[in-house]
């Protein structure tokens, strides 16, 4: 009996998209840090699933919390937009970043890790980078962050962190360095928005590391 075809999904590997043969796929993930993946029978399924998030398809819907309807006030997130988030590891406080587009889940850049961080300089960091990147692209998307600290110190021009510096960290404060002198000589429009997670559910940036 022949065997049944599928198709392979990568979210997060070195190469993102769908493939029909597990050597291909296998070649994208093996080896690579977390990657992300699932197998699929047609593939209108697979393609389907490329332009969604990871977690969606490998949750049980059982599982899922049932999110509450958004009020008129918070409505529902802009799909042609970036998402930024940031993942910190509390044990040996590395940090890195990442931003997404939200319609089609594709990686729009990912920084780190860096050593002895936290995770609102990560964040700070995140919005500060699609801020650079929008404007070098000429792009009028928003930008997404579910970190109240964050996008208010982009406000202020200012990491107002109480991280000390230490040679380990180092490169992690000059990167904050040029995002703070970044924010003082350049001018934007780009609305940074909050992701309003108890309503739409995970950052689609987040690491999935929870």
């Amino acid at each position: 009996m022949a065997k049944k075809q599928k198709y392979y999904v990568v979210w997060h590997g070195r190469e993102r998209g769908v493939f029909a043969d597990w050597k291909d796929c296998e070649a994208q993930i093996k080896g690579f840090p977390e990657a992300k993946f699932k197998s699929f029978d047609t593939l209108e399924e697979a393609e389907k699933a490329l332009r969604g998030r990871y977690w969606d398809f490998v949750t049980p819907k059982t599982a899922k919390p049932k999110l509450p309807e958004p009020p008129a006030n918070v409505g529902q997130p802009i799909a042609d937009s970036i998402a930024v988030d940031a993942a910190w590891n509390t044990a040996t406080g590395v940090v890195e970043y990442q931003g997404k587009h939200i319609r089609t889940g594709q990686m729009i850049f990912h920084q780190g890790p860096f050593q002895e961080g936290t995770n609102n300089i990560g964040e700070f960091l995140a919005i500060v980078h699609a801020l650079a990147y929008l404007q070098k692209h000429d792009s009028k998307l928003p930008i997404y962050s579910d970190s109240k600290t964050a996008i208010a110190w982009v406000k202020r021009k200012h990491a107002n962190t109480k991280l000390i510096l230490t040679p380990a960290n180092k490169p992690l404060f000059e990167l904050l360095q040029r995002a703070e002198e970044w924010l003082v000589n350049n001018r934007y429009t780009t609305p940074i928005l909050k992701w309003e997670t108890e309503y739409w559910g995970e950052n689609p940036a987040d690491f999935g590391r929870k």
